[in-house]
């Protein structure tokens, strides 16, 4: 198989190379040459922002080609539509968050969407996403593109920073505080599974819309930060602290405590994030390894760095990402 990944060089991008490079394919990347590309890699510089940013892709065929990007959906058309003729298939790494809000419980692929443009600039996240999907359906039409919309992904090369920022506070010891309840079954999905799903799918000829993530339940917030204490050799403590307590101290879930999102109290978002409906890509092949691997392969790799990256803030996006160590002492009662 020859293939093109838009992208490339970070978090799935890089899954996505590395994963062609493990079955034999001919990869390509195309991306700003900001961040090298691995060995056996033919790349491609430009930037697609840029008038005539995308000479670079005016030549070549490939069988299948994947796009992640997450900003304005103009981007996508321009990009799919120079490509429309020499690219057999097109994957689309799209986002839970296209469907409307609130969403319903186990929602699955054909659950109310949000409102979005194919040809719109800088739009919020769920709308840039959305109008990305819509861009790639117009350029290669329905039966030639598939769309992988994704939940929470984890694991090595992520540059979003909430499981390295677990893994970074639990490596510090101490008393940490960990948001209840201990048995909060999470869903989520390790970044190298979407991968190989996505290869395997669109070079099995799949198309339409699929939720990517794994199985509701398959790990536990305990599960999860007692494997980060485990890789660490921390003698962290952790120290779980009812759901209702954390809130009343004003933490917000999600991007004060990444990944957590309480059950009950936050019943909405919990839906969202950790409630969705993925028997059509399980039926389809979509495996998730164990937490405990995805965390130890993720701290393997924040070794390898010293420092991981983070993506660029978007607009919109909480900054700084995690809890401030005089927040966590205070709830704590430190």
């Amino acid at each position: 198989m020859r293939l093109l990944i838009l992208g490339g060089t970070e978090f799935a991008g890089r899954a996505l190379v590395e994963a062609g490079l493990a079955r034999g394919w001919d990869v390509t990347v195309f991306n700003r040459g900001r961040h090298p590309v691995p060995a056996g890699v033919t790349a491609l510089v430009g930037d697609r922002t840029a008038p005539d940013g995308l000479g670079a892709l005016r030549e070549g065929e490939w069988d299948l080609a994947v796009d992640t990007w997450a900003l304005a959906p103009r981007v996508v058309g321009e990009s799919t539509r120079l490509l429309a003729d020499r690219v057999d298939r097109l994957a689309y790494v799209s986002s839970c968050s296209v469907y409307a809000w609130p969403p319903g419980a186990a929602a699955d692929e054909s659950a109310p969407l949000v409102d979005g443009s194919a040809e719109a600039g800088d739009v919020p996240y769920p709308e840039a996403k959305r109008g990305g999907e819509l861009a790639a359906l117009a350029a290669f039409g329905a039966e030639r593109t598939l769309l992988a919309r994704a939940g929470l992904l984890l694991g090595p090369w992520e540059n979003v920073g909430r499981l390295p920022w677990w893994l970074r506070r639990i490596a510090r010891g101490g008393p940490v505080l960990a948001p209840g309840p201990e048995d909060n079954p999470l869903q989520y999905l390790d970044i190298r599974d979407l991968a190989e799903w996505i290869l395997g799918a669109a070079g099995a000829g799949l198309s339409g819309a699929y939720n990517l993530v794994g199985e509701a339940g398959a790990a536990t917030m305990g599960e999860l930060l007692a494997s980060c204490a485990a890789v660490t050799g921390s003698d962290a403590e952790l120290r779980w602290t009812p759901a209702r307590t954390v809130l009343d101290a004003g933490v917000e879930p999600w991007t004060e405590l990444p990944i957590w999102v309480p059950p009950v109290e936050t019943a909405e978002l919990h839906r969202s994030v950790y409630q969705l409906d993925v028997d059509r890509a399980v039926a389809a092949g979509l495996r998730c390894r164990p937490v405990a691997e995805t965390v130890a392969d993720t701290w393997a790799w924040m070794e390898s760095l010293g420092e991981p990256p983070e993506r660029p803030k978007r607009p919109g996006r909480p900054s700084p990402l995690g809890l401030a160590p005089e927040v966590e002492a205070r709830v704590l009662g430190l």
